[in-house]
């Protein structure tokens, strides 16, 4: 019979625990044993997880105590774990090895010692002896049936303290379970009448959960001696050695006892006070005793990685943080700028941090790294976000005729982007660019081919972030594009609450590149100047926001930015990463309508925000944080398919209202809708005096006429979906004659908002399709399947048409009887391709490969099926 006393404290160390289980003496239990093949081994069965089991390759081998190397028998499961089933024939300690796809799964090699099955001495056995998971009960059997009376001890060293729990079998046998709470290397030594048997101290790799990340900003576990089963009818709070006094949290940790998460900041004594209705519980206060060495210290955290300086829009950055020597404390990370920045922290299970990032916008970008809540040093590091995904990137060029074509992007050297198209036509052309299918800022643009119409400051344009938005002590970048404009001089001053630095770049390409840096939050003014006139749209007034705080922590994640739909609701999910506060949001809708988003908690510091769209177009999803915008705030959204949204760059205004008139009769003008989509049209006319302006629904779009009395300059601006102006706009149109009425002082402005309808024609969607400039004769194939293919089997081939100009790719396959029973052609960027199909018949196929109209070299290929 067994008698359980309870736990013992040691000399061993701080991150032990011991069991004692007193029992009558026994002598000589201990002979060596016999190491021979005759003799009957205990053999293994053990159950270990493997992420990835049953989708890959998992080996295993056994060296044994003499050298040898043998293979177990390994099943999958096919629930993330294997069965390692294996007999050996040799006593003493062997070590397994399992690797999935050629490579050491975690905890592996692991130690196991192999006793005779019937020894006559105490044995022990079982995976806990071996390897288990962080959180979860491990489990061992001590087998005494043979070995007469004597004293049964056990000690467990290890990362962490273990919780040991003893159950006797009434059969001479003891079931032994302890918890880890931190993954390691666990020492478990087990004596009999004060001296260790065969195997002991055995060794068990205890691993974190495979596939489970790091919960950024945890902290560590301490559990209390706490008996009430229900935690809804108590409350706590901890006092600090300086007498500070706060709530704190109970919660059940994964072995079942109650405890609370707890960051050391204070060396000394902390009090956790635990009452229920009002009153102490038995055992509180509870002490809780931190040594130097365990406070946590971010002087000592140290991170490297390539993460911390450069990244790439939509590309995963990383780095690594490193805590070996810093002590206990939560590990905080958080990235703030331009756009969003997905973040994953990964724990490597030995001190160290993995952590990923993935950038939405180009950008220079905070990186903060918190340890037990202080900036570790270096932080915030500064982070350069280059460049858009060349993939994401599109562009089209409308020609004065009204024909669109598809335009080339090149990715250039400096992470800009360069649109390249060869015009047929001198003329004004609009050049769309658009990112995801997003107008850049400041798209569509105005290229005139040829002579330059009239220049002044209505032909120059700016577009970026820092005229919407800022943050006090962060860049503010904005655009200038004045090559339409002609000659001349550019001005840009910044007020407000404060002086704000500014700093100029020419980019030689007839644009500038313009950054401020305010230092007080409050609303700005940008006015910009050409030639000392305003700009359209100058003065712009962003605001500036304090700087972020806490709100920069927070990270977006499962935002679909295209692909929704008028009518169905759509989330996303805010992780607060530590951060506490009020968290809110609210949308935007093209046509200006605001509606607050639905914030739910889906988990603890996991919020869906949601919100259902009522009309197609780029909606604004504003989300805020104790009142500040988190990072990438505002965000945008795209709703509808891309013919149902308005596109500004599909848009053309022709007649001669838009260039001059008189004061003696209307003047009038076209908005060529068709092919763009429905949204809201503004038309706005400043001038001397305000016109009266009619707008008429026509079958290409709308025909607005304007009624001028004075005769002067008046400015037309034309904006389709939000504040996107069409290509040209402004107009500026020199209007002669009589005055029909009294002058006004300074300029008046009459507008008109029309939500229109979706248009298409015949002639329209003809002059729509794009005519490419290629050559079908630069186009390289290579591989196999060019030439003969196996029935039932893949065969691939390959298409280079990086040097053939700009145009489509059709491939096709023609079989003796049946056709080609899948054929998949897959862009690999650059304008080439992976060509992949499967024969289903044998015989003689023929394989069609054209760039556009045109056969390539070799096409049609013979290909023969066997």
């Amino acid at each position: 019979m067994f008698l359980i006393v309870g736990p013992s404290r040691t000399t061993r160390g701080p991150d032990d625990a011991e069991q004692i289980i007193p029992q009558e003496s026994s002598p000589n239990l201990f002979a060596s044993a016999p190491t021979a093949e005759d003799q009957e081994c205990r053999p293994l069965d053990l159950c270990i997880p493997v992420l990835g089991a049953g989708t890959g390759q998992i080996t295993g081998e056994v060296k044994t105590p003499s050298g040898r190397i043998d293979t177990p028998h390994i099943i999958e499961n096919k629930d993330g774990t294997i069965t390692v089933k294996y007999a050996p024939t040799e006593t003493g300690l062997h070590e397994l090895s399992i690797k999935y796809n050629d490579k050491d799964v975690p905890g592996s090699p692991f130690q196991f010692h192999v006793d005779e099955l019937k020894s006559g001495q105490v044995t022990a056995y079982g995976p806990g002896l071996t390897h288990g998971i962080n959180g979860e009960p491990c489990e061992f059997t001590i087998n005494t049936k043979e070995a007469g009376a004597g004293g049964l001890s056990l000690a467990i060293e290890g990362p962490s303290k273990a919780e040991i729990k003893c159950v006797d079998n009434k059969d001479g046998t003891c079931t032994v379970t302890y918890y880890p709470t931190k993954p390691g290397t666990y020492e478990i030594t087990v004596k009999f009448s004060t001296r260790t048997f065969g195997g002991s101290p055995f060794k068990a790799n205890i691993i974190d959960q495979p596939g489970s990340t790091m919960n950024v900003g945890q902290a560590s576990d301490v559990p209390l001696k706490i008996d009430e089963p229900n935690l809804n009818v108590l409350r706590a709070s901890i006092k600090s050695p300086s007498g500070k006094e706060e709530p704190c949290t109970l919660k059940r940790l994964p072995n079942g006892n109650i405890g609370i998460t707890f960051t050391p900041k204070e060396v000394g004594e902390h009090l956790v006070t635990v009452t229920k209705n009002g009153r102490h519980i038995p055992n509180s206060p509870f002490k809780i005793v931190v040594g130097s060495q365990e406070v946590g210290d971010a002087s000592k955290v140290k991170v490297y990685g390539p993460g911390i300086k450069e990244a790439h829009v939509d590309k995963e950055a990383e780095f690594t943080v490193d805590t070996r020597e810093a002590g206990y404390g939560g590990l905080g990370v958080s990235i703030g700028g331009p756009g969003t920045a997905e973040i994953n922290c990964e724990d490597n299970g030995d001190g160290t941090c993995r952590v990923t990032y993935k950038p939405t916008a180009p950008g220079i970008y905070d990186l903060h790294v918190k340890y037990a809540d202080q900036e570790i040093p270096g932080s915030p590091f500064r982070v350069q976000v280059l460049g858009s995904d060349p993939l994401d990137m599109t562009a089209q060029v409308t020609n004065p005729a009204g024909r669109t074509e598809d335009a080339e992007i090149i990715d250039k050297d400096d992470h800009r982007y360069v649109v390249r198209f060869v015009p047929t036509q001198d003329g004004v052309h609009t050049v769309s660019v658009k990112n995801k299918g997003i107008h850049v800022p400041g798209s569509p643009f105005q290229f005139t081919v040829g002579p330059l119409g009239e220049g002044g400051a209505h032909k120059v344009h700016a577009g970026g972030p820092g005229l919407v938005r800022g943050e006090v002590n962060q860049p503010a970048e904005f655009t200038v594009w004045t090559r339409e404009a002609g000659p001349g001089k550019l001005g840009i001053a910044v007020s407000g609450p404060s002086k704000a630095e500014i700093k100029f770049q020419d980019n030689k390409d007839g644009s500038y590149q313009v950054i401020y840096y305010p230092t007080v939050p409050g609303e700005y003014q940008v006015d910009i100047k050409f030639n000392d006139q305003p700009i359209p749209d100058s003065p712009f007034r962003p605001f500036v926001t304090p700087h972020l705080g806490e709100a920069r922590r927070l990270s977006v994640s499962s935002m679909h930015d295209h692909g929704l739909k008028a009518g169905q609701p759509a989330s996303f999910v805010v992780q607060l990463n530590g951060a506490k506060g009020d968290l809110k949001a609210h949308a935007t809708s093209p046509s200006g309508k605001e509606e607050v988003c639905a914030v739910t908690e889906v988990d603890e510091g996991n919020y869906a925000v949601r919100f259902l769209p009522q009309e197609n177009g780029i909606h604004l999803i504003e989300v805020t944080f104790k009142g500040q915008p988190i990072p990438g705030s505002p965000f945008k959204v795209r709703v509808g398919a891309p013919e149902e949204i308005g596109d500004p760059g599909l848009v053309h205004a022709y007649g001669e209202g838009l260039e001059k008139g008189t004061t003696t009769k209307p003047a009038e003008f076209v908005i060529n809708t068709c092919g763009a989509g429905s949204a809201l049209l503004i038309v706005q006319i400043d001038g001397p005096m305000k016109v009266k302006l009619d707008v008429q629904e026509v079958a290409e779009g709308y025909k607005c006429t304007y009624y001028p009395t004075l005769p002067g300059e008046y400015l037309i601006s034309i904006k389709y979906g939000g504040q996107n102006h069409i290509g040209g706009s402004p107009f500026l149109a020199h209007i002669k004659g009589t005055p029909k009425a009294p002058a006004s002082r300074g300029t008046e402005s009459a507008n008109v908002v029309v939500e229109t309808v979706c248009k298409t024609t015949t002639t329209t969607m003809t002059s729509q399709m794009p005519v490419f400039e290629s050559d079908a004769s630069k186009v390289h194939t290579s591989g196999n399947g060019l030439k003969k293919a196996f029935l039932n089997k893949r065969s691939q081939f390959q298409v280079n048409a990086s040097e053939a100009g700009n145009n489509m790719l059709i491939v096709g396959i023609l079989g003796p009887k049946v056709p080609c029973d899948e054929l998949i052609v897959k862009h690999a960027g650059r304008h080439r391709y992976n060509v992949n199909y499967v024969l289903k018949e044998k015989g003689n196929y023929w394989l069609v490969v054209k760039w556009g109209e045109d056969h390539i070299p070799g096409s049609p290929f013979a290909i023969s099926c066997h």
